[in-house]
């Protein structure tokens, strides 16, 4: 199948929601105090989806796996402080969103990896 559009791509609508997802659960009590650990999982939850766009949009089939691999890498830099919070104290109310944003992010990265 041939997309004509970023926003039908199934790997874009996963980190779309993914991202979106993250800026309401980051606004969470827990993440007060904790530096700028809910804007960097803001960030790089975002730039999984921008990168997929800006490679698609780019045109060439070089651009865009060179930009899904940008946005790949996203989703590790994401899955990473997943990890690093799965072992903090103040986030263990938290075990099962953090899991459940890892299988996104592993989902994705799978995806994007194919």
């Amino acid at each position: 199948m041939k997309y004509k559009r970023f926003e039908d791509l199934p790997v874009w609508q996963i980190a779309g929601r993914m991202a979106a997802k993250m800026f309401r659960w980051s606004s969470h009590s827990s993440f007060r105090g904790k530096g700028d650990l809910a804007n960097q999982l803001q960030r790089a939850t975002l730039s999984i989806s921008n990168n997929i766009a800006e490679g698609f949009e780019r045109g060439t089939t070089k651009e865009l796996i060179h930009f899904l691999y940008i946005a790949r890498g996203s989703a590790g830099e994401v899955r990473s402080m997943l990890c690093v919070m799965n072992q903090m104290p103040e986030f263990s109310n938290l075990k099962s969103e953090i899991s459940e944003f890892k299988q996104m992010g592993e989902s994705v990265s799978r995806q994007l990896a194919a």
